[in-house]
């Protein structure tokens, strides 16, 4: 990045070669970053970037394995949430549950930090709070009456209880000030209020940390970026911007499918159509059809609304807005079980904590969305359970010892196998397939972008979500671009290169 003249160096914060291990695991690579006064700086990355652990570094979470931290052109050790605090780091998490205080009022949250340090107001009663906590509630022009002050923290809406962290945290008058995801839950009119005061921060020379996966606030808020992949610092750029190149920069330079080798076919028959709806708290309207026949590809970086669309279809989510039909009729999955009934199932985006059981075997996980199959009255026939699992191993090429094997004992690729496999040998009406190729090697993404596409063939509806152009561009006959709840492209893959996909994921406003 270039110098700012206009920039004074007091109170940036330097990154020198900041590395961290989990066990044998390298998530930090070596990190080298300038955060500067005066400047608002996002930090872009796909999901396993590093961002996270980064973040935690700085706020006092973890501790770095090798490298320096400097503020103010100082070595300081960050070991702890106080000592970032004392250096003048604030940290506004994603996650309020990681910061706000159970039990506690809003009141006592808000004046927590300067009663623990001795600094805060006597404490007879909890009104005798309220004064001051009233005064940090206005640093944010936060109008709160009593009553909410004296509520329970936990029983406040998310939106709020992020700006009652972000209160919190400018109360100490902040050199550095990280913001992760700050966004994620507010709705316009907060946005506009927090692009507000972080432009009034800039102006009055905090570094500013601003974390999103939302292109257009980078383009509307942002002075520079960087971008992390794989623990490495990959991208840095000042306004204006190449969003393109970001884009590239998140997904890797190395995308070495432009076509894949597949026979592209175009289904004719409508499955399911959908009008108006909103995939996200913001978003405008959109409309798709999804069609048997056909694989779908949808694309879009973290926070385009993806998953918000295969929950809706799945009934696992409802939509904020919209309609859908199913064979041209009226649909309206009151619940997953109703989905599944009508032949539309999902493999999730998190298998581990959507998909797996701990302790369950092969044959257990497998049956499990269809055990009335197998069951009479609330009796499992496990001959037939266990039949349904040797099927799944020998169909799709899992290594396991049998069916009796845990599924915590196999692979990442293996147990992504099974989890699919269980709704693909079912004759799905509508696949949806969210990141199934996530964390499994390149033998099994080809076996089970193989195995979607054959039903496809077969006359099924799939629809495969991913964020990465290569996997996509393995096994999508149409590909279909989300951006921030946006379609930016609906095009077949024989129409469009890569160079298009990318420019599309980065066309937000």
């Amino acid at each position: 990045m270039q110098d700012d003249a206009t920039t004074d160096p007091a109170g940036a914060l330097r990154l020198e070669g900041i590395t961290k291990d989990f066990g044998p695991n390298r998530v930090l690579k070596g990190v080298t970053m300038d955060l500067r006064a005066g400047r608002v700086t996002a930090l872009l990355g796909a999901n396993g970037a590093g961002k996270s652990t980064l973040i935690k570094i700085l706020s006092g979470i973890y501790e770095r394995q090798d490298g320096r931290i400097l503020v103010s052109g100082q070595a300081v050790d960050i070991s702890t949430p106080m000592t970032a605090a004392q250096h003048g780091i604030q940290t506004v998490h994603q996650r309020i549950d990681d910061s706000i205080i159970p039990d506690l009022t809003v009141a006592e949250n808000l004046v927590f930090e300067e009663m623990v340090r001795g600094s805060g107001p006597r404490v007879r009663t909890l009104k005798s709070l309220l004064p001051r906590a009233r005064e940090i509630a206005q640093t944010l022009d936060l109008e709160w009456s009593d009553n909410f002050l004296l509520k329970d923290a936990f029983e406040i809406g998310i939106a709020d209880g992020q700006l009652l962290l972000l209160a919190r945290a400018l109360n100490h008058r902040p050199k550095v000030l990280i913001l992760d995801e700050p966004t994620s839950t507010l709705s316009a009119t907060e946005t506009d209020r927090l692009f507000t005061l972080v432009r009034r921060l800039r102006d009055e020379g905090v570094a500013i940390m601003y974390v999103t996966h939302r292109l257009s606030e980078v383009r509307t808020l942002a002075d520079d970026l960087v971008v992390l992949r794989d623990g490495r610092l990959q991208q840095e750029q000042s306004a204006p911007f190449d969003m393109p190149a970001a884009v590239e920069a998140m997904l890797g330079k190395t995308i070495q499918v432009e076509v894949s080798e597949l026979t592209e076919h175009r289904g004719e028959r409508v499955a399911l159509e959908l009008r108006g709806i909103q995939l996200l708290p913001r978003s405008a309207p959109i409309d798709l059809d999804l069609r048997y026949g056909e694989v779908t590809g949808v694309i879009g970086l973290i926070g385009a609304g993806k998953t918000e669309l295969a929950q809706a279809v799945f009934g696992a989510e409802r939509l904020r807005a919209g309609s859908m039909r199913l064979d041209g009729a009226e649909f309206a999955p009151r619940s997953t079980r109703d989905a599944v009934r009508r032949g539309i199932y999902l493999a999730p985006e998190d298998r581990a904590a959507q998909a797996m059981l701990l302790g369950w075997t092969v044959a257990t996980t497998g049956s499990l969305p269809f055990l009335a199959k197998i069951s009479r009255g609330s009796v499992v026939n496990r001959r037939a359970e266990r039949r349904m699992a040797a099927d799944i191993i020998n169909d799709y090429g899992v290594v396991a010892t049998g069916p009796d094997q845990e599924m915590d004992a196999l692979s990442g690729g293996n147990q992504q196998k099974v989890v699919v496999a269980r709704w693909l040998r079912q004759s799905p009406r509508i696949m949806l397939l969210d990141e199934p190729f996530r964390g499994v090697d390149l033998g099994a993404r080809r076996d089970l972008a193989h195995k979607a596409r054959e039903q496809a063939e077969a006359g099924a509806c799939v629809v495969v979500l991913v964020s990465d152009v290569e996997e996509l561009r393995e096994v999508a006959d149409r590909v279909v671009v989300l951006a921030e709840g946006q379609t930016y492209l609906d095009a077949y893959a024989s129409e469009i290169d890569n160079s298009t996909i990318i420019a599309s994921m980065s066309e937000v406003a």
